[in-house]
C-alpha cells in the first residue's frame, strides 16, 4: 500500500504541467477542489489512502497536507505559476522517490539522521532535480539556457537535505517551504553580475579567507566549538567573506562572539541546575547551520544581485535575530528571576523550552540593537534599517518562543531547526 501511495503522490505531480497554461484563479480553484476532495471523498473511495498513524487527524494527514501546500504556494506567489510548478514537481518526485528508494533500497543511513538513507539523499536530489528541470524547460516561454536550470537543481539538493532533518513535521511541509524559499530568492541573481563580483576578490580576499580559518581553529582552542563545528563555521566564513566581503564577514564574527561570551555567563549556575549547552557550551556544525546558515545564503545572493540591498538586510537581520535569541536564552537562564512560558504566562522553571524572562528579553533587545548598530556600521544596512532589524529580530524571536513551547516541546522539531526557523523569519519579516 505504501508504494501505490508514493506512486500516486509522484504521479499527481503531472498536473503542475498545468500551471503553465492555468490562470491563477483557476489554479486557486482546483487545489481548493483537491483538499475538499482528499479530505473527504477520497478515503471513501480508497480506505487505504490514510497511513494508520493518520488515522482521526485528517487535516494534517499527508494526503491532505500535500494539496494545503500547493494551495499555500499559489497564494504566496500569485505571479509566479513556475515557481509554484517547480516546487510542486520537487515535492512530487524528490520526495517520493526518496521514500520508495529510501525503503526498498538497502544503503547506509545517514549520519545526522539514522532513519533516513544515504540512497533515499541521492533519490530525492536526482529525481528532484530532473522533475525541476524538466518543469522549468516546459515553462520557459523561450529556449533556456543552461543558468536558468541552476536554481531548480538547487533547490532540489537543498530540500532534499532538508527531508533528512531529524524532525517530525511532515514533509509535505518543509519540502516545498525550502524549495520555493531558493527559487524565490535565487530569482534575482544574474551569472554576469556573480562572475563580475567573484573576478574581483583578489590578494586581500584570500588573506581574510586565511584569516577566518585561523579564526575558527582559535575558536576550537578555546573550547568554544567541536572540530565539526570549526569546519563548519570556516566554510561559512568562506562564504560570507566571498559574497559580502569584509563587512559580511564583521558581522559574522560579531554574532558568533555575543552568542559565546553569553553562554559562557554564569555557567557554573546552568551546569548544576543541569540547563548549560551540552559539550561544555562547544557549538556543533548543526549550531553553525542553524544560526548563520540563513546569512550565508544571503551573502550568496548579494554576491549575485544588481541590488544587493535587500540580501544585506537579510544577512544583517538574520544574524541579529539569531544572536540575540541565543544571548536572551543564555542571560535568562543565568540571571532571570522569573521565567514565563510564552503560551500559557505560567511561571516555568528557567530552561524550560519556549520561557522567557525579563532580564533575557532586556539582553536579547539590547544585543540585537548592538548587532544591527554593526551592520550599519560596516555598510551593509542604512542607519535608518536599523530599527527594522531590531524589531524583526525581537519579533521572530517571539514567535520562536512559541515554536519551542509547542513543536520541539513535543518533539516535532529540534532545537537547531527552530533555530534556523528563527533567523529565517528575522530576515523574512525584515525584508
Amino acid at each position: 500500500m505504501e508504494v501505490s501511495r508514493q506512486l500516486v503522490h509522484i504521479g499527481v505531480g503531472a498536473f503542475a504541467l498545468l500551471l503553465r497554461d492555468l490562470t491563477w484563479p483557476q489554479a486557486v480553484a482546483l487545489a481548493s477542489i483537491a483538499i475538499l476532495f482528499n479530505a473527504f471523498v477520497l478515503p471513501s473511495l480508497a480506505p487505504g489512502v490514510f497511513r494508520d498513524t493518520d488515522r482521526g487527524r485528517r487535516w494534517t494527514s499527508g494526503i491532505v497536507l500535500y494539496p494545503i501546500a500547493v494551495l499555500a504556494l499559489l497564494l504566496l506567489f500569485p505571479a509566479r505559476l513556475d515557481l509554484v510548478a517547480t516546487t510542486w514537481a520537487i515535492l512530487a518526485a524528490g520526495d517520493g522517490m526518496a521514500t520508495l528508494v529510501g525503503a526498498h533500497v538497502r544503503t547506509r543511513p545517514l549520519p545526522w539522521n539514522r532513519e533516513k538513507s544515504v540512497g533515499g539523499l541521492v533519490a530525492f536530489i536526482v529525481f528532484g532535480s530532473a522533475a525541476a528541470a524538466g518543469i522549468t524547460w516546459w515553462s520557459a516561454s523561450s529556449a533556456p539556457d543552461g543558468w536558468l536550470f541552476v536554481a531548480p537543481i538547487a533547490a532540489a539538493v537543498l530540500a532534499g537535505f532538508a527531508e533528512t532533518a531529524p524532525i517530525t513535521l511532515d514533509d509535505n511541509i518543509t519540502v516545498p517551504a525550502v524549495a520555493a524559499a531558493v527559487l524565490w530568492s535565487m530569482s534575482d541573481l544574474t551569472p554576469e553580475v556573480l562572475r563580475d563580483h567573484m573576478a574581483a576578490h583578489g590578494p586581500a580576499t584570500v588573506a581574510l579567507v586565511a584569516l577566518n580559518v585561523a579564526v575558527a581553529a582559535a575558536g576550537w582552542a578555546a573550547r568554544t566549538v567541536t572540530v565539526a563545528g570549526a569546519v563548519t563555521g570556516a566554510c561559512i566564513g568562506a562564504v560570507m567573506i566571498l559574497g559580502s566581503g569584509v563587512a559580511g564577514w564583521t558581522m559574522l564574527i560579531a554574532t558568533f562572539v555575543a552568542a559565546s561570551l553569553a553562554t559562557r555567563v554564569g555557567h557554573g549556575r546552568k551546569v548544576r541546575a543541569g540547563i548549560a549547552e551540552d559539550r561544555g557550551g562547544r557549538r556543533g556544525p548543526g549550531n553553525a547551520i542553524a544560526n548563520t546558515g540563513v546569512a550565508a545564503w544571503a551573502a550568496f545572493i548579494a554576491a549575485g544581485s544588481a541590488n544587493p540591498g535587500l540580501a544585506h538586510l537579510a544577512l544583517v537581520a538574520a544574524l541579529a535575530t539569531a544572536g540575540s535569541d541565543t544571548v536572551a536564552s543564555e542571560v535568562g537562564k543565568a540571571w532571570g528571576r522569573t521565567t514565563w512560558l510564552l503560551t500559557s504566562l505560567k511561571r516555568v522553571a528557567p530552561g524550560t523550552t519556549g520561557a522567557i524572562s525579563l532580564e533575557g528579553t532586556v539582553a536579547g533587545i539590547l544585543s540585537s540593537a548592538l548587532l544591527a548598530g554593526i551592520g550599519a556600521w560596516a555598510g551593509l544596512i542604512s542607519t535608518s534599517a536599523v530599527l527594522v532589524v531590531i524589531a524583526a529580530a525581537n519579533a521572530a524571536s517571539i514567535v520562536e518562543g512559541v515554536i519551542g513551547a509547542t513543536m520541539e516541546a513535543r518533539g516535532m522539531l529540534t532545537n537547531d531547526v527552530v533555530n534556523f526557523v528563527n533567523s529565517a523569519m528575522g530576515a523574512g519579516v525584515a525584508m
